[in-house]
């Protein structure tokens, strides 16, 4: 079976960048912070849901808030553009499957509730940072995931339905936030070992091992090879990549 092997570089973000991190305490959350880190001096937002993200490094701003609706979206942002003195990144990877039934069976509150984590709550953030880089530019990165291409699954339905419309999002957001060099990209990802399938679905070992066998290199994706993708697109060497999802995937769906 393949493994990870983690290089022994990184890439990095420019110095001085002020970056908000949604969804920062999940697996995918912390190892993009902990790169983000590691390069040149900035100030990192990590914003936790129903927790805070701990940390002495004087570099993080946490921030806790539960979503409910656009204006706690857009109090986020402000609360930390106000804080950093602005923002130059935005990276939304505050999601989440509450309904793990199949898709014939669900209520017309918990599909709204889906679509409201998964689809609204990442158009107000990044609506919200848009507005105050208008002037001065940015990064804002979106998730995606490889299965909103093939219908979904029955249990998760309603959230590949969500990432196929993040897909759309990207695109538009790109278009209109050319002109003020704010660049919009998604990550389109696999099946990547951050811990998402059994918080949602509470899947055993052996599920996951059987998951990781239907990827082509046979193992689910590191979460550092994530956080290297996402630290790319914030840095200065994506400054031509807009309106794109990338896929990171191990080949998954070939």
């Amino acid at each position: 079976m393949s493994s990870f092997s983690r290089p022994d570089w990184v890439p990095m973000i420019p110095e001085g960048s002020r970056v908000l991190v949604t969804g920062a305490t999940g697996g995918l959350g912390r190892a993009l912070v902990d790169m983000l880190l590691l390069g040149p001096d900035c100030t990192i937002g990590t914003h936790g849901n129903s927790q805070t993200f701990e940390s002495e490094d004087p570099r993080i701003v946490p921030l806790q808030k539960a979503f409910t609706g656009e204006a706690d979206c857009r109090a986020l942002v402000d609360e930390f553009a106000d804080k950093a003195g602005g923002i130059d990144g935005l990276v939304v990877l505050s999601g989440a499957i509450h309904y793990t039934g199949h898709w014939k069976g669900i209520e017309g509150a918990e599909w709204e509730k889906e679509i409201a984590v998964n689809l609204n709550q990442p158009f107000y953030l990044a609506r919200a940072a848009m507005k105050h880089m208008s002037n001065n530019g940015g990064r804002i990165l979106l998730t995606g995931t490889e299965s909103a291409l093939h219908g979904g699954s029955p249990t998760s339905f309603p959230y590949a339905v969500a990432k196929r419309g993040t897909e759309c999002m990207v695109q538009g957001l790109a278009r209109e936030g050319a002109a003020d060099g704010i660049l919009v990209n998604g990550m389109r990802f696999g099946y990547i070992e951050s811990g998402f399938h059994q918080r949602w679905h509470n899947r055993t070992p052996e599920q996951m091992a059987e998951r990781a066998d239907l990827v082509p290199l046979k193992r689910g994706g590191h979460v550092d090879e994530a956080a290297a993708l996402m630290t790319y697109l914030l840095s200065d060497w994506a400054g031509f990549i807009t309106g794109q999802m990338i896929p990171l995937t191990g080949g998954d769906w070939l």
